[in-house]
């Protein structure tokens, strides 16, 4: 049976940081999405109210923002060797995050089957984000299980990557869950747990395992 790996992209994928704080970065804005960052952490905003304030932040961003900050952010290694193993082995894999469609969509060109970010408009924005669209705990396990049904495989099937509280909901249905580099929100949740640098270490906790 086909197993279908679900990454979550800040501060799993990307190690210490968060895509907005990246792009952010490049419009002199990092300490103002970094306060977002923690506020949204703490559970002071909600993920809506998190996107209007960020968007409004972006008002002067454009495709070579986000493409500098998308080549510039701090990866963690081997994760398109981590992708195309999964392909080979006949497994899935998608990217299900709260950030931004704009920026989280770019992974299918890493090798991801899927990616979902929260819809914001195309880069220059001419339109507002619409609150509607801006996805949530409870709406990853919502794209998991559309995304089980299109790959043919079951909850039971999955394989869970994060590292904080917006990914506790998707630990909680899949059997089988690994924190990555993961806060306190995650503890005691997952199957496996690993701290460092390189997914290909992280997916090997649970490569072998059917």
């Amino acid at each position: 049976m086909a197993r279908l790996h679900l990454f979550d992209l800040d501060g799993t994928l990307l190690r210490g940081t968060s895509s907005p704080v990246e792009i952010s970065r490049q419009l002199g804005l990092e300490a103002e999405t970094v306060a977002l960052d923690q506020a949204i952490s703490a559970g002071l905003i909600d993920p809506p109210q998190y996107a209007a304030q960020v968007y409004a932040l972006w008002a002067d961003l454009t495709e070579a923002h986000v493409t500098a900050a998308f080549e510039g952010a701090p990866w963690l290694e081997r994760i398109r060797d981590v992708w195309a193993e999964i392909r080979e082995r006949g497994d899935y894999c998608a990217v299900v995050s709260l950030s931004p469609s704009f920026f989280v969509e770019r992974l299918t060109g890493w090798g991801a089957h899927a990616a979902f970010g929260s819809r914001f408009p195309a880069v220059p924005f001419t339109e507002p984000v619409d609150p509607a669209g801006v996805l949530s705990a409870a709406a990853k396990v919502e794209i998991a299980d559309r995304l089980c049904r299109e790959f043919g495989v079951t909850r039971a099937d999955c394989i869970a990557y994060g590292d904080s509280m917006s990914d506790r909901d998707l630990f909680g249905v899949v059997p089988v869950s690994v924190a990555v580099n993961a806060d306190r929100h995650l503890s005691g949740l997952a199957t496996h747990s690993y701290m460092g640098g390189d997914l290909w270490e992280a997916y090997e906790l649970v490569c072998h395992a059917q």
